[in-house]
């Protein structure tokens, strides 16, 4: 067993995990904001694990190059999406804003309104 045999039979069973909690929490967690931290931050850490413990299967660099793609816009995307995601459910209405610890829109004051 070499280096690259331990290093996937960690990464990849280490990132499977991750992304079922963050599978479970999407099930449990009581409302929207909390359920798109589930969603995006375990999956996201979750699915760089699998992918690094694929690379180490790739024949050559070439090989191994669209798996860093697939990181680097998984790395982009889902922050965005889930940022968009929940500024439109606050702006529709769609949270408990009773809940929210601080809110920095600046909707309760006026301020942030558009």
């Amino acid at each position: 067993m070499n280096a690259g045999d331990v290093a996937i039979a960690v990464l990849m069973p280490a990132g499977a995990a991750f992304c079922a909690v963050g599978a479970l929490g999407v099930l449990r967690f009581p409302d929207l904001l909390t359920r798109l931290h589930a969603a995006t931050k375990p999956q996201t850490i979750g699915l760089l694990l699998v992918l690094a413990g694929a690379a180490p299967q790739a024949e050559s660099v070439a090989a191994a190059a669209p798996l860093l793609l697939v990181a680097v816009f998984q790395l982009i995307t889902a922050p965005v999406a889930a940022q968009t995601i929940g500024a439109a459910a606050y702006r529709a209405g769609a949270l408990d804003r009773s809940v929210l610890t601080v809110d920095e829109t600046g909707a309760g004051s006026g301020e942030g309104e558009r």
